[in-house]
Protein backbone atom coordinates (compact mmCIF):
# COMPACT_ATOMS: atom_id res chain seq x y z
CA UNK A 1 0.00 0.00 0.00
CA UNK A 2 2.63 2.54 0.80
CA UNK A 3 4.54 1.54 -2.47
CA UNK A 4 1.46 1.99 -4.23
CA UNK A 5 1.19 5.84 -2.70
CA UNK A 6 4.67 6.30 -3.50
CA UNK A 7 3.83 6.02 -6.63
CA UNK A 8 0.35 7.53 -6.82
CA UNK A 9 -0.75 8.14 -10.51
CA UNK A 10 -4.52 8.00 -9.93
CA UNK A 11 -3.99 10.70 -7.02
CA UNK A 12 -5.15 8.45 -4.26
CA UNK A 13 -4.79 10.22 -1.00
CA UNK A 14 -2.05 9.90 0.95
CA UNK A 15 -2.02 8.46 5.10
CA UNK A 16 -3.62 11.03 7.32
CA UNK A 17 -4.31 13.82 4.39
CA UNK A 18 -7.43 15.72 5.00
CA UNK A 19 -8.73 13.45 6.95
CA UNK A 20 -8.50 10.25 4.58
CA UNK A 21 -6.45 7.57 5.59
CA UNK A 22 -5.92 4.88 2.62
CA UNK A 23 -4.09 1.49 4.40
CA UNK A 24 -4.88 -2.39 4.80
CA UNK A 25 -8.29 -3.18 5.78
CA UNK A 26 -7.96 -6.00 8.74
CA UNK A 27 -11.15 -7.28 7.16
CA UNK A 28 -9.67 -7.75 3.93
CA UNK A 29 -5.86 -9.28 5.45
CA UNK A 30 -8.58 -11.61 8.04
CA UNK A 31 -10.18 -13.06 4.47
CA UNK A 32 -7.06 -13.44 2.69
CA UNK A 33 -5.89 -15.50 5.67
CA UNK A 34 -8.91 -17.45 6.18
CA UNK A 35 -9.37 -18.21 2.46
CA UNK A 36 -5.18 -18.75 2.08
CA UNK A 37 -5.93 -21.46 5.12
CA UNK A 38 -8.51 -23.15 3.59
CA UNK A 39 -6.68 -23.45 0.59
CA UNK A 40 -4.04 -25.16 2.19
CA UNK A 41 -6.10 -27.52 3.73
CA UNK A 42 -8.15 -28.52 0.93
CA UNK A 43 -5.39 -29.33 -1.74
CA UNK A 44 -3.48 -31.15 1.22
CA UNK A 45 -6.65 -33.09 2.08
CA UNK A 46 -7.35 -34.10 -1.86
CA UNK A 47 -4.27 -35.92 -2.45
CA UNK A 48 -4.41 -37.49 0.91
CA UNK A 49 -7.97 -39.11 0.19
CA UNK A 50 -6.51 -39.91 -2.95
CA UNK A 51 -3.13 -41.96 -1.47
CA UNK A 52 -5.56 -43.38 1.36
CA UNK A 53 -7.85 -44.94 -0.85
CA UNK A 54 -5.82 -46.21 -3.87
CA UNK A 55 -5.46 -49.36 -4.49
CA UNK A 56 -1.91 -51.10 -3.02
CA UNK A 57 -1.39 -54.03 -5.61
CA UNK A 58 -2.15 -51.49 -9.09
CA UNK A 59 0.45 -49.08 -7.55
CA UNK A 60 2.77 -51.67 -7.17
CA UNK A 61 2.30 -53.17 -10.68
CA UNK A 62 2.23 -49.62 -12.24
CA UNK A 63 6.44 -49.24 -11.61
CA UNK A 64 7.26 -50.37 -8.36
CA UNK A 65 8.94 -48.03 -5.72
CA UNK A 66 8.75 -44.38 -7.11
CA UNK A 67 8.56 -45.03 -10.54
CA UNK A 68 5.41 -43.50 -10.97
CA UNK A 69 5.77 -43.36 -14.45
CA UNK A 70 2.13 -42.72 -16.00
CA UNK A 71 0.89 -39.87 -16.38
CA UNK A 72 -2.58 -40.63 -14.37
CA UNK A 73 -0.40 -39.74 -11.17
CA UNK A 74 0.14 -36.36 -12.79
CA UNK A 75 -2.40 -35.20 -14.17
CA UNK A 76 -4.07 -33.35 -11.81
CA UNK A 77 -0.78 -31.25 -11.01
CA UNK A 78 -0.67 -31.03 -14.62
CA UNK A 79 -4.04 -29.74 -15.10
CA UNK A 80 -3.30 -26.80 -12.46
CA UNK A 81 -0.36 -25.87 -14.49
CA UNK A 82 -2.37 -25.26 -17.55
CA UNK A 83 -4.88 -23.30 -15.48
CA UNK A 84 -1.85 -21.48 -14.39
CA UNK A 85 -0.41 -20.50 -17.63
CA UNK A 86 -3.91 -19.73 -19.24
CA UNK A 87 -4.44 -17.27 -16.13
CA UNK A 88 -0.96 -15.40 -16.62
CA UNK A 89 -1.90 -14.88 -20.16
CA UNK A 90 -5.27 -13.32 -19.65
CA UNK A 91 -3.35 -11.31 -16.73
CA UNK A 92 -0.44 -10.39 -19.11
CA UNK A 93 -2.25 -9.93 -22.23
CA UNK A 94 -4.74 -7.20 -20.12
CA UNK A 95 -1.64 -5.10 -18.82
CA UNK A 96 -0.02 -5.26 -22.37
CA UNK A 97 -3.45 -3.34 -23.56
CA UNK A 98 -3.08 -0.94 -20.62
CA UNK A 99 0.37 -0.48 -21.40
CA UNK A 100 -0.15 0.42 -25.01
CA UNK A 101 -3.38 2.59 -24.20
CA UNK A 102 -1.32 4.36 -22.04
CA UNK A 103 1.63 5.10 -24.11
CA UNK A 104 -1.49 6.14 -26.97
CA UNK A 105 -2.41 8.68 -24.48
CA UNK A 106 0.68 9.64 -24.51
CA UNK A 107 1.57 10.59 -27.83
CA UNK A 108 -2.31 12.14 -28.14
CA UNK A 109 -1.92 15.64 -29.27
CA UNK A 110 -4.48 17.40 -26.94
CA UNK A 111 -4.61 20.35 -29.35
CA UNK A 112 -3.26 23.05 -27.09
CA UNK A 113 0.20 23.52 -25.55
CA UNK A 114 0.83 23.12 -22.31
CA UNK A 115 4.38 23.67 -22.22
CA UNK A 116 5.15 26.86 -19.46
CA UNK A 117 1.35 27.17 -18.69
CA UNK A 118 0.41 27.51 -14.58
CA UNK A 119 -2.95 27.69 -13.92
CA UNK A 120 -4.78 29.21 -10.82
CA UNK A 121 -7.83 28.99 -9.50
CA UNK A 122 -9.65 32.16 -7.75
CA UNK A 123 -12.88 31.86 -5.75
CA UNK A 124 -15.34 34.64 -6.45
CA UNK A 125 -17.90 34.57 -3.57
CA UNK A 126 -20.05 37.39 -2.76
CA UNK A 127 -22.61 39.54 -4.09
CA UNK A 128 -20.52 42.04 -5.93
CA UNK A 129 -18.89 39.51 -8.47
CA UNK A 130 -22.45 38.52 -9.87
CA UNK A 131 -21.78 41.54 -11.98
CA UNK A 132 -20.64 40.29 -15.35
CA UNK A 133 -18.71 44.20 -15.74
CA UNK A 134 -16.96 43.89 -11.78
CA UNK A 135 -15.56 40.15 -13.13
CA UNK A 136 -14.47 41.75 -16.26
CA UNK A 137 -12.73 44.07 -14.41
CA UNK A 138 -10.85 41.89 -12.28
CA UNK A 139 -9.50 40.20 -15.36
CA UNK A 140 -8.18 43.17 -16.85
CA UNK A 141 -6.74 44.53 -13.65
CA UNK A 142 -5.15 41.01 -12.91
CA UNK A 143 -3.74 40.40 -16.70
CA UNK A 144 -2.06 44.17 -17.04
CA UNK A 145 -0.40 42.96 -13.82
CA UNK A 146 0.63 39.51 -14.70
CA UNK A 147 1.65 41.03 -18.09
CA UNK A 148 4.09 43.44 -17.11
CA UNK A 149 5.88 40.43 -14.63
CA UNK A 150 9.87 39.76 -16.02
CA UNK A 151 9.37 36.17 -17.54
CA UNK A 152 5.50 36.67 -18.31
CA UNK A 153 4.56 36.22 -22.02
CA UNK A 154 0.61 36.00 -21.86
CA UNK A 155 -2.35 36.11 -19.44
CA UNK A 156 -5.96 35.15 -19.85
CA UNK A 157 -8.76 34.15 -17.20
CA UNK A 158 -11.71 31.58 -18.08
CA UNK A 159 -14.40 29.71 -16.30
CA UNK A 160 -13.08 26.36 -17.05
CA UNK A 161 -9.29 24.45 -17.58
CA UNK A 162 -8.84 22.04 -20.44
CA UNK A 163 -8.96 18.52 -19.45
CA UNK A 164 -11.14 19.21 -16.44
CA UNK A 165 -14.61 19.58 -17.92
CA UNK A 166 -17.17 21.77 -18.18
CA UNK A 167 -20.72 23.31 -19.23
CA UNK A 168 -22.52 21.97 -22.49
CA UNK A 169 -25.27 24.10 -23.47
CA UNK A 170 -27.82 23.79 -26.73
CA UNK A 171 -27.63 26.10 -29.60
CA UNK A 172 -30.32 27.07 -32.45
CA UNK A 173 -28.81 28.59 -35.60
CA UNK A 174 -30.78 31.71 -37.13
CA UNK A 175 -32.09 31.93 -40.11
CA UNK A 176 -32.18 27.90 -40.47
CA UNK A 177 -35.84 25.94 -39.85
CA UNK A 178 -35.83 23.46 -36.62
CA UNK A 179 -36.26 19.63 -37.21
CA UNK A 180 -36.71 18.63 -33.81
CA UNK A 181 -36.88 20.59 -30.30
CA UNK A 182 -35.88 24.04 -30.25
CA UNK A 183 -32.56 23.70 -30.71
CA UNK A 184 -30.26 22.62 -33.64
CA UNK A 185 -27.44 20.87 -31.51
CA UNK A 186 -25.66 21.59 -28.61
CA UNK A 187 -21.85 21.96 -27.75
CA UNK A 188 -18.98 22.84 -25.15
CA UNK A 189 -19.76 26.63 -23.69
CA UNK A 190 -16.73 28.33 -22.51
CA UNK A 191 -16.25 32.22 -21.28
CA UNK A 192 -12.74 33.59 -21.72
CA UNK A 193 -11.21 36.26 -21.81
CA UNK A 194 -8.84 38.18 -24.70
CA UNK A 195 -5.74 35.84 -25.07
CA UNK A 196 -7.36 32.78 -23.98
CA UNK A 197 -6.60 31.06 -27.65
CA UNK A 198 -2.82 32.75 -27.30
CA UNK A 199 -2.02 31.34 -24.06
CA UNK A 200 -2.67 27.67 -25.43
CA UNK A 201 -1.72 28.56 -28.78
CA UNK A 202 -4.99 27.06 -30.33
CA UNK A 203 -4.69 28.07 -33.94
CA UNK A 204 -7.62 30.84 -35.61
CA UNK A 205 -8.41 29.05 -39.17
CA UNK A 206 -11.50 31.09 -39.96
CA UNK A 207 -12.13 34.86 -39.23
CA UNK A 208 -10.42 36.30 -35.57
CA UNK A 209 -10.60 35.56 -31.93
CA UNK A 210 -12.40 38.09 -29.58
CA UNK A 211 -9.75 41.08 -28.50
CA UNK A 212 -10.59 44.01 -25.93
CA UNK A 213 -13.16 45.73 -28.07
CA UNK A 214 -15.33 42.59 -27.71
CA UNK A 215 -16.33 44.52 -24.78
CA UNK A 216 -20.37 44.96 -23.03
CA UNK A 217 -20.99 47.51 -25.16
CA UNK A 218 -19.91 46.09 -28.26
CA UNK A 219 -22.09 43.58 -30.68
CA UNK A 220 -22.50 40.24 -28.82
CA UNK A 221 -19.83 37.33 -30.56
CA UNK A 222 -18.87 34.03 -29.80
CA UNK A 223 -16.16 31.53 -31.58
CA UNK A 224 -16.35 28.26 -32.29
CA UNK A 225 -14.17 25.36 -33.29
CA UNK A 226 -13.80 23.16 -36.40
CA UNK A 227 -15.55 20.29 -34.80
CA UNK A 228 -18.95 22.31 -34.51
CA UNK A 229 -18.19 24.28 -37.37
CA UNK A 230 -18.09 20.60 -39.51
CA UNK A 231 -20.83 19.29 -37.59
CA UNK A 232 -23.30 22.12 -38.85
CA UNK A 233 -22.19 23.95 -41.67
CA UNK A 234 -20.20 20.80 -43.33
CA UNK A 235 -17.83 22.80 -46.05
CA UNK A 236 -19.06 26.51 -45.96
CA UNK A 237 -17.74 29.15 -44.07
CA UNK A 238 -20.12 30.01 -40.40
CA UNK A 239 -18.13 32.92 -39.73
CA UNK A 240 -21.08 35.39 -39.86
CA UNK A 241 -23.92 33.31 -39.16
CA UNK A 242 -25.92 34.26 -35.99
CA UNK A 243 -26.52 31.76 -33.03
CA UNK A 244 -28.84 31.64 -29.67
CA UNK A 245 -27.57 30.12 -26.77
CA UNK A 246 -28.82 28.02 -24.21
CA UNK A 247 -32.18 30.71 -24.26
CA UNK A 248 -35.42 28.70 -23.17
CA UNK A 249 -33.50 25.74 -20.86
CA UNK A 250 -33.39 27.86 -17.55
CA UNK A 251 -34.44 31.35 -16.54
CA UNK A 252 -30.22 32.73 -16.40
CA UNK A 253 -29.78 32.55 -20.16
CA UNK A 254 -33.51 34.29 -20.78
CA UNK A 255 -31.44 37.29 -21.34
CA UNK A 256 -28.60 35.75 -23.56
CA UNK A 257 -28.35 38.11 -26.94
CA UNK A 258 -28.21 36.52 -30.20
CA UNK A 259 -24.31 36.28 -30.87
CA UNK A 260 -22.66 36.00 -34.75
CA UNK A 261 -19.65 33.57 -35.17
CA UNK A 262 -16.38 36.08 -36.00
CA UNK A 263 -14.00 32.78 -36.17
CA UNK A 264 -13.38 29.11 -36.05
CA UNK A 265 -10.35 27.94 -33.63
CA UNK A 266 -8.95 24.25 -34.17
CA UNK A 267 -10.25 21.35 -31.97
CA UNK A 268 -8.77 20.95 -28.43
CA UNK A 269 -9.30 17.71 -26.59
CA UNK A 270 -10.86 19.97 -23.64
CA UNK A 271 -12.81 16.52 -21.97
CA UNK A 272 -10.03 14.06 -21.88
CA UNK A 273 -7.26 12.65 -24.08
CA UNK A 274 -9.31 9.76 -24.81
CA UNK A 275 -11.98 11.53 -26.15
CA UNK A 276 -12.78 13.43 -29.84
CA UNK A 277 -12.76 17.01 -29.81
CA UNK A 278 -16.51 17.85 -28.97
CA UNK A 279 -18.22 20.91 -30.98
CA UNK A 280 -17.45 24.02 -28.54
CA UNK A 281 -18.59 27.74 -28.13
CA UNK A 282 -16.15 30.26 -26.97
CA UNK A 283 -17.99 33.84 -25.15
CA UNK A 284 -15.99 37.04 -23.98
CA UNK A 285 -16.52 36.97 -20.40
CA UNK A 286 -17.15 40.85 -20.87
CA UNK A 287 -20.48 40.11 -22.87
CA UNK A 288 -21.77 37.08 -20.46
CA UNK A 289 -24.92 38.51 -19.03
CA UNK A 290 -25.02 39.28 -15.15
CA UNK A 291 -27.67 36.08 -14.50
CA UNK A 292 -25.41 34.15 -16.24
CA UNK A 293 -22.25 34.95 -14.66
CA UNK A 294 -24.02 34.85 -11.09
CA UNK A 295 -24.31 31.34 -12.17
CA UNK A 296 -21.13 30.90 -13.35
CA UNK A 297 -19.02 31.69 -10.49
CA UNK A 298 -21.61 29.98 -8.01
CA UNK A 299 -20.68 27.02 -10.10
CA UNK A 300 -16.92 26.89 -10.56
CA UNK A 301 -13.83 29.18 -9.12
CA UNK A 302 -12.84 31.35 -12.02
CA UNK A 303 -9.18 30.28 -13.55
CA UNK A 304 -5.83 32.34 -14.56
CA UNK A 305 -4.38 31.05 -17.32
CA UNK A 306 -0.83 31.96 -17.69
CA UNK A 307 2.31 31.30 -20.33
CA UNK A 308 5.80 32.30 -19.39
CA UNK A 309 9.57 32.05 -20.91
CA UNK A 310 10.63 30.32 -18.37
CA UNK A 311 9.58 27.10 -15.87
CA UNK A 312 6.19 28.40 -14.20
CA UNK A 313 7.14 27.34 -10.81
CA UNK A 314 9.92 29.96 -10.95
CA UNK A 315 7.34 32.82 -11.29
CA UNK A 316 4.23 30.84 -9.27
CA UNK A 317 5.10 33.14 -6.19
CA UNK A 318 5.61 36.79 -7.69
CA UNK A 319 2.11 35.79 -9.94
CA UNK A 320 0.07 34.92 -6.89
CA UNK A 321 1.32 38.27 -5.36
CA UNK A 322 0.26 40.16 -7.93
CA UNK A 323 -3.23 38.97 -8.47
CA UNK A 324 -3.72 39.22 -4.86
CA UNK A 325 -2.91 42.89 -5.16
CA UNK A 326 -5.04 43.27 -8.08
CA UNK A 327 -7.75 41.52 -6.80
CA UNK A 328 -7.27 41.29 -3.08
CA UNK A 329 -8.07 38.23 -3.25
CA UNK A 330 -6.61 34.14 -2.51
CA UNK A 331 -5.19 31.80 -5.48
CA UNK A 332 -5.96 28.54 -4.98
CA UNK A 333 -4.83 25.05 -7.15
CA UNK A 334 -1.61 26.48 -8.23
CA UNK A 335 -0.67 23.99 -11.22
CA UNK A 336 0.91 23.69 -14.11
CA UNK A 337 -1.13 22.32 -17.10
CA UNK A 338 1.55 19.79 -17.45
CA UNK A 339 0.62 18.31 -14.33
CA UNK A 340 -3.30 18.78 -15.12
CA UNK A 341 -2.43 17.13 -18.38
CA UNK A 342 -0.84 14.15 -16.73
CA UNK A 343 -3.34 13.99 -13.80
CA UNK A 344 -6.06 13.53 -16.78
CA UNK A 345 -4.68 10.36 -17.53
CA UNK A 346 -3.39 9.18 -14.06
CA UNK A 347 -6.32 6.66 -13.82
CA UNK A 348 -5.11 4.87 -16.72
CA UNK A 349 -1.86 4.82 -15.50
CA UNK A 350 -2.70 3.47 -12.20
CA UNK A 351 -5.08 0.72 -14.26
CA UNK A 352 -1.54 -0.14 -16.10
CA UNK A 353 0.48 -0.06 -12.88
CA UNK A 354 -1.89 -2.81 -11.01
CA UNK A 355 -2.78 -4.75 -14.00
CA UNK A 356 1.30 -5.11 -14.65
CA UNK A 357 1.14 -6.41 -11.15
CA UNK A 358 -1.06 -8.77 -11.11
CA UNK A 359 0.32 -9.70 -14.49
CA UNK A 360 3.80 -10.03 -13.20
CA UNK A 361 2.25 -12.21 -10.28
CA UNK A 362 0.44 -14.33 -12.63
CA UNK A 363 3.75 -15.01 -14.60
CA UNK A 364 5.96 -15.77 -11.90
CA UNK A 365 3.47 -18.02 -10.50
CA UNK A 366 3.11 -20.18 -13.59
CA UNK A 367 7.12 -20.05 -13.95
CA UNK A 368 6.78 -21.72 -10.50
CA UNK A 369 4.46 -24.22 -11.08
CA UNK A 370 6.02 -25.31 -14.48
CA UNK A 371 9.36 -26.13 -12.75
CA UNK A 372 7.92 -27.63 -9.74
CA UNK A 373 5.82 -30.17 -11.69
CA UNK A 374 8.61 -31.09 -14.13
CA UNK A 375 11.40 -31.16 -11.01
CA UNK A 376 8.77 -33.80 -9.55
CA UNK A 377 8.29 -35.37 -12.75
CA UNK A 378 12.18 -35.82 -12.90
CA UNK A 379 12.36 -37.27 -9.32
CA UNK A 380 9.64 -39.83 -9.47
CA UNK A 381 11.14 -40.91 -12.75
CA UNK A 382 14.59 -41.09 -11.83
CA UNK A 383 14.28 -44.85 -12.52
CA UNK A 384 13.29 -44.52 -15.84
CA UNK A 385 15.49 -42.53 -16.64
CA UNK A 386 18.12 -44.84 -15.06
CA UNK A 387 16.79 -47.43 -17.28
CA UNK A 388 16.55 -45.19 -20.70
CA UNK A 389 20.43 -44.31 -20.17
CA UNK A 390 21.50 -47.68 -19.32
CA UNK A 391 19.76 -48.77 -22.69
CA UNK A 392 21.50 -46.66 -24.95
CA UNK A 393 19.09 -42.91 -24.96
CA UNK A 394 21.86 -40.19 -25.10
CA UNK A 395 21.68 -37.31 -22.87
CA UNK A 396 20.30 -34.94 -25.27
CA UNK A 397 17.22 -37.32 -26.06
CA UNK A 398 16.54 -37.21 -21.95
CA UNK A 399 16.87 -33.34 -21.75
CA UNK A 400 14.55 -33.02 -24.96
CA UNK A 401 12.32 -35.62 -23.39
CA UNK A 402 11.41 -33.63 -20.34
CA UNK A 403 11.71 -30.23 -22.48
CA UNK A 404 9.26 -31.69 -24.68
CA UNK A 405 6.59 -32.77 -21.71
CA UNK A 406 6.86 -29.27 -19.71
CA UNK A 407 6.40 -27.07 -22.89
CA UNK A 408 3.12 -29.27 -23.93
CA UNK A 409 1.99 -28.48 -20.73
CA UNK A 410 2.71 -24.37 -21.43
CA UNK A 411 1.42 -24.29 -24.70
CA UNK A 412 -1.64 -26.42 -24.08
CA UNK A 413 -2.54 -23.28 -21.73
CA UNK A 414 -1.33 -20.47 -24.10
CA UNK A 415 -3.50 -21.63 -26.05
CA UNK A 416 -6.51 -21.63 -23.50
CA UNK A 417 -5.15 -18.45 -22.38
CA UNK A 418 -5.47 -17.16 -25.76
CA UNK A 419 -9.32 -17.92 -26.12
CA UNK A 420 -10.35 -16.77 -22.63
CA UNK A 421 -8.48 -13.35 -23.14
CA UNK A 422 -9.94 -12.86 -26.45
CA UNK A 423 -12.82 -13.14 -24.80
CA UNK A 424 -12.60 -11.35 -21.68
CA UNK A 425 -10.27 -8.52 -23.40
CA UNK A 426 -14.02 -7.15 -24.35
CA UNK A 427 -14.59 -6.52 -20.48
CA UNK A 428 -11.88 -4.15 -20.22
CA UNK A 429 -12.28 -2.31 -24.01
CA UNK A 430 -13.98 0.91 -22.39
CA UNK A 431 -10.21 1.47 -20.41
CA UNK A 432 -8.40 0.88 -24.31
CA UNK A 433 -7.52 4.29 -26.37
CA UNK A 434 -5.84 3.92 -29.63
CA UNK A 435 -5.42 -0.13 -29.68
CA UNK A 436 -8.06 -2.83 -30.24
CA UNK A 437 -9.25 -5.19 -27.82
CA UNK A 438 -7.95 -8.06 -29.92
CA UNK A 439 -4.60 -5.67 -30.69
CA UNK A 440 -2.09 -8.62 -32.83
CA UNK A 441 1.27 -7.23 -31.58
CA UNK A 442 -0.26 -7.92 -28.05
CA UNK A 443 -1.77 -11.26 -28.83
CA UNK A 444 1.57 -12.47 -30.26
CA UNK A 445 4.19 -10.65 -28.03
CA UNK A 446 2.64 -12.11 -24.81
CA UNK A 447 2.36 -15.62 -25.72
CA UNK A 448 6.16 -15.69 -26.82
CA UNK A 449 6.82 -14.17 -23.88
CA UNK A 450 4.83 -16.18 -21.52
CA UNK A 451 6.51 -19.55 -23.59
CA UNK A 452 10.19 -18.16 -23.02
CA UNK A 453 9.76 -18.11 -19.42
CA UNK A 454 8.26 -21.80 -19.50
CA UNK A 455 11.02 -22.66 -21.74
CA UNK A 456 13.29 -21.42 -19.32
CA UNK A 457 11.37 -22.83 -16.63
CA UNK A 458 11.63 -26.30 -18.11
CA UNK A 459 15.06 -26.33 -18.82
CA UNK A 460 16.79 -26.84 -15.42
CA UNK A 461 14.62 -29.86 -14.13
CA UNK A 462 15.72 -31.37 -17.98
CA UNK A 463 19.33 -30.35 -17.20
CA UNK A 464 18.64 -32.47 -14.26
CA UNK A 465 17.57 -34.88 -15.66
CA UNK A 466 20.44 -35.38 -18.03
CA UNK A 467 22.71 -35.84 -15.21
CA UNK A 468 20.96 -39.02 -13.54
CA UNK A 469 23.36 -41.54 -12.53
CA UNK A 470 21.76 -44.86 -14.52
CA UNK A 471 23.92 -47.20 -11.51
CA UNK A 472 23.01 -44.95 -8.85
CA UNK A 473 19.44 -44.28 -10.21
CA UNK A 474 18.91 -48.43 -10.01
CA UNK A 475 20.46 -48.97 -6.91
CA UNK A 476 18.18 -47.09 -4.95
CA UNK A 477 15.19 -48.60 -6.36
Amino acid sequence: MRALLAINTAGLPRLGENGARVDVDWRVVAFTVAVSLVTGVVFGLIPALRSSSGDLAATLKEGGGRAGSGMRHNRARSLLVIAEVALALVLLVGSALLIRTTVALGAVDAGFDATNVLTLRMSLTGERFTKSAVVDQIIRDGVDRLRALPGVELASASCCIPLEGGYDLPFAILGRPLKDGPFHGGAGWVTASPGYFEVFKIAVKRGRAFTDRDGAGAPPVVVINEAMAKENWSDADPVGERLTIGRGIMGEFAGEPDRTIIGVVADMRDTGLNNDPRPAMYIPQAQVPDAVNALNVRILPMAWLVRSRVAPGALSGAIQEQLRQATGLPVAEVRSMDDVVSRSTSRERFNMLVMTIFGASALLLAAIGIYGLMSYAVEQRSREIGIRLALGAGLGDMRRMIVVQGMRLALVGVVVGLAAALGLSRLIASFLFGVQAWDPLVFIAVPIVLSLVALVAVWRPAARASRVDPMSALRSE
